[in-house]
């Protein structure tokens, strides 16, 4: 992958600020883009950045996390147990759109005479302010400004507020506030997005040729008008409210109109120079799988009145307290590197907006910035999000994690329509059924299994909610474990091994084989995880217990069976390279030449037959390499350097869920250099539109694995059952860095120098840590400050690449070294010698 050294971003448009996001230029062009990096959302409901004023935008969205319309997957191929019913997300009802009309001259901004423009994402406020001063055809001065807010505290809740001064004349203006219907009506939006589904990449959105959502209510009185909505298949319902308040000392007067697809309220104000016109608009979404839009409307209401009974400022203060302490939990602070600590505080800025109100739904891949990969939730989740929501907002991940428990039927449903036991996990749906149309780099990630098993697990031991499990949450383990005890074999040829077959890894672009190491590592776990609970239920809480057999009709010889499973499951090694093969095949396929692989030809998913891609040793993201950081103890430190330096040369980073992990690798098998570049290519990823599709919506998976590369990558911090333990790897060019994790109730803040570590309980009770082999226990009363050893050189000898791996090779494919070259570089024998 082409890696970034430095700062991409053009800092004439996007200055530096630590805590924000400013563009100080308009570029038309880059809509998609901004569209998305100013988008504002809060988990369940999102706005993206698009003008106030509702054109000249790339793609308008509102989007609402679970609301999807369902439609029949047409194989031209048929097989059994095909995924049936494909799940989009719905762009729902734009209540953004307000137009300004001076003089009956439109505000247009991609038409206008812009004399200044500023736009601000507040990471600390969670504000979108906007400032244009416009000069209209007649010369008339105009300065427009608005704040928008999806609301943290109020979840249901959206803010518009547009505030229009005519600075130099009178002038006539109208102001149309409207709710729109854009997904039905064929607008601009609709044209778009269809021109843009034209275009083959089968990340983005599925579009409809028939309307999506029909009609139900219409309201209108006052201020304030309600439309609801009933999805033509899935059956799912939807009402979206406004209401108004006109501030001005001029005077004014109002009309409204209310259609099937559109609800207009119209200012008409007869304004003096000068003078501010400010319009307050409050905006409800309601949504559900099946009650009436007319009982969604009365919650519209209620939730508009409470609003309506209070300040609007008080939404703004509820939304800075709830910032406050969520950077009071979630905060990474990098010293004197301001361009890395604005990027790294919008990608977790983008985690609060994809997570905080989910409230038992899903984290969608795009959160709710974008329509990208149809709204669908992944196993992305799980690996690269539950993380961070595990150390900084426990109660979150408890909730993503009942939200995947609630899947369970339809996961044991599943199963059962593969001939297997146990519960098999969707690899993307909304609604908890399989839609991903093609099976060999979807449903045949068994892993997902496995890695919903591993954030369960991590979950539990980071905050100590044995009683989560207890609830029902050691279902998934049991299930799980049942589907890995009957999905693996024993061979009968005699070399008593327990294997795996017919599975797909992360890597997509190696599809159902034999023994993927990263399956069968995380299996592994799995069933290990389930064999320590239920023993621990048995023993410490019998009625738990008790209920768990009768509930699943478990058999003490069931988990016997998984403890053998577990202990002999084959992890494939190869002797001669001194490498895991990534699956039991792929040593003997041909190398891919990246390095001759044209930039117009990547990524290779676009313009590559699969077919042509499966039979090449080429990644599309790390499948190994992300094994070795998932489950880094059960691999050696000489191991995971030949791993690391194999696979390395043979990843494209055409998935953005690579380079975190790899970032995390390389800087645990002390490729430093390396381990920054991958760092900043994530970083940037969106911010910079790395892969050329941020318009599709945020990488959410991405700005999760940001959070791990800064806490799991240099502050080395690891969780092997229950044991805390960092092990500090600071990039030479970082004086500090400071991060907090909540375990088990308390909030330890880790302050992380290149000599130095030092933790300070912020809140709660003592804490049990290590630093490398040394365990400790850190107290309320007093900091603990720990001294670090050199870690010795950097390595700077470059990683191999394609090329430097055709040299330990024959013609006839045969390997003519034992294995790739040792790296020499001089190195201090210290006990820390095994992680240098």
């Amino acid at each position: 992958m082409n890696h970034i050294t430095s700062d991409p971003l053009d800092r004439r448009r996007f200055p530096v600020d630590e805590w924000a996001l400013i563009e100080d230029e308009y570029h038309q062009g880059d809509e998609g883009r901004t569209e998305t990096v100013f988008a504002v959302g809060n988990g369940y409901l999102g706005l993206r950045g698009n003008p106030d004023e509702g054109r000249g935008g790339h793609s308008f969205g509102t989007f609402i996390n679970g609301f999807h319309e369902t439609w029949p997957i047409r194989h031209a191929e048929e097989a059994f147990g095909f995924a049936r019913v494909g799940q989009t997300i719905v762009n729902v009802p734009d209540a953004k759109v307000i137009r300004l009309y001076v003089d009956d001259e439109p505000f247009v901004l991609f038409e206008a005479d812009i004399l200044r423009h500023c736009r601000r994402l507040d990471f600390r406020d969670g504000v979108l302010v906007r400032e244009i001063e416009w000069r209209t055809p007649s010369g008339k001065q105009v300065l427009v400004t608005s704040r928008r807010l999806v609301s943290f505290e109020e979840r249901h809740l959206a803010v518009i507020q547009y505030e229009v001064t005519v600075l130099d004349a009178d002038a006539s203006l109208l102001i149309s506030s409207q709710i729109l219907n854009r997904q039905d009506m064929g607008d601009e939006y609709h044209a778009g997005m269809r021109a843009a589904a034209d275009a083959f990449d089968p990340r983005r959105a599925e579009s409809f040729d028939d309307r999506v959502l029909q009609p139900e209510l219409r309201r209108n009185g006052g201020s304030r008008a309600i439309l609801g909505y009933r999805t033509t298949n899935s059956g799912m319902t939807l009402a979206v409210g406004a209401d108004h308040v006109l501030e001005t000392e001029n005077g004014w007067d109002e009309s409204s109109q209310i259609d099937d697809d559109i609800a207009k309220h119209v200012y008409r104000v007869r304004a003096k120079a000068g003078q501010k016109v400010t319009l307050t608009k409050t905006v409800a979404y309601h949504t559900s799988r099946g009650v009436p839009p007319r009982e969604l409307a009365d919650r519209c209401d209620r939730t508009l009145d409470r609003i309506a009974d209070q300040p609007i400022e008080n939404v703004f203060a509820e939304q800075r307290a709830w910032l406050d302490d969520y950077w009071a939990r979630s905060d990474v602070e990098v010293a004197g590197q301001p361009e890395v600590q604005q990027a790294i505080r919008w990608n977790l800025f983008q985690l609060a907006q994809a997570t905080a109100r989910t409230d038992g739904q899903g984290i969608a891949a795009k959160g709710v910035t974008g329509s990208g990969y149809g709204g669908h939730y992944f196993w992305d989740t799980e690996i690269y999000v539950l993380p961070f929501l595990t150390y900084t907002s426990p109660n979150v991940a408890r909730n993503a994690l009942r939200f995947r428990l609630g899947m369970l039927d339809a996961a044991r449903d599943r199963a059962v329509e593969l001939n297997q036991r146990g519960a098999l996990f969707p690899w993307r749906t909304i609604n908890g059924l399989e839609s991903s149309a093609y099976y060999a780099a979807g449903t045949a990630q068994y892993h997902i299994d496995a890695d919903i098993s591993h954030a369960l697990s991590q979950y539990v031991q980071a905050s100590g909610d044995q009683d989560f499990l207890e609830r029902g949450a050691v279902d998934i383990l049991v299930e799980t474990a049942r589907l890995w005890a009957d999905l693996g074999f024993w061979r009968s040829n005699g070399d008593q091994r327990f294997h795996i077959d017919g599975v797909t890894g992360p890597d997509e672009y190696t599809t159902v084989v034999d023994d993927n190491l990263y399956t069968n590592v995380m299996a592994r776990a799995n069933l290990r995880a389930a064999v320590r609970t239920v023993t621990w239920l048995a023993e410490e809480s019998p009625a738990a217990y008790d209920r768990l057999v009768a509930r699943l009709r478990l058999e003490d010889h069931e988990v016997d069976g998984w403890s053998l499973a577990a202990e002999a499951m084959h992890i494939p090694y190869d002797e001669h390279r001194g490498i895991h093969p990534q699956d039991a095949q792929f040593l003997d396929k041909e190398l891919w030449d990246l390095d001759a692989t044209p930039e117009n030809k990547r990524p290779l998913l676009l313009h590559y037959h699969p077919l042509v891609i499966y039979r090449f040793q080429v990644l599309k993201q790390a499948d190994v390499v992300l094994a070795l950081y998932l489950q880094g103890d059960e691999f050696t430190a000489e191991q995971k350097l030949r791993d690391f330096e194999y696979y390395d040369a043979l990843t494209t980073g055409d998935s953005t869920l690579s380079g975190v992990v790899q970032s995390i690798v390389a800087a645990e098998v002390g490729h430093h250099q390396l381990s920054q570049q991958y760092f900043l290519s994530s970083l940037f990823v969106d911010l910079a539109d790395l892969h050329n599709n941020t318009s599709d919506g945020v990488h959410v998976a991405s700005t999760g694995g940001i959070w791990s590369a800064l806490v799991n990558g240099y502050g080395g911090m690891r969780d092997w059952l229950g044991r805390f333990s960092f092990d500090p790897r600071l990039p030479g060019e970082w004086t500090e860095l400071t991060f907090r994790v909540q375990i088990r109730g308390s909030r330890v803040r880790v302050d992380l120098a290149q000599h130095e570590i030092v933790f300070t309980i912020e809140t709660g009770g003592e804490v049990e840590l290590w630093v490398r082999e040394q365990g400790f226990t850190v107290t309320p009363e007093a900091p603990v400050r720990i001294a670090l050893d050199d870690q010795g050189p950097r390595i700077t000898t470059k990683v191999p690449t394609t090329n430097d791996l055709r040299g330990l090779m024959r013609a006839d494919g045969s390997v003519i070294t034992a294995s790739i070259p040792t790296i020499s570089v001089d190195r201090y024998e210290t006990d820390d010698e095994a992680g240098a």
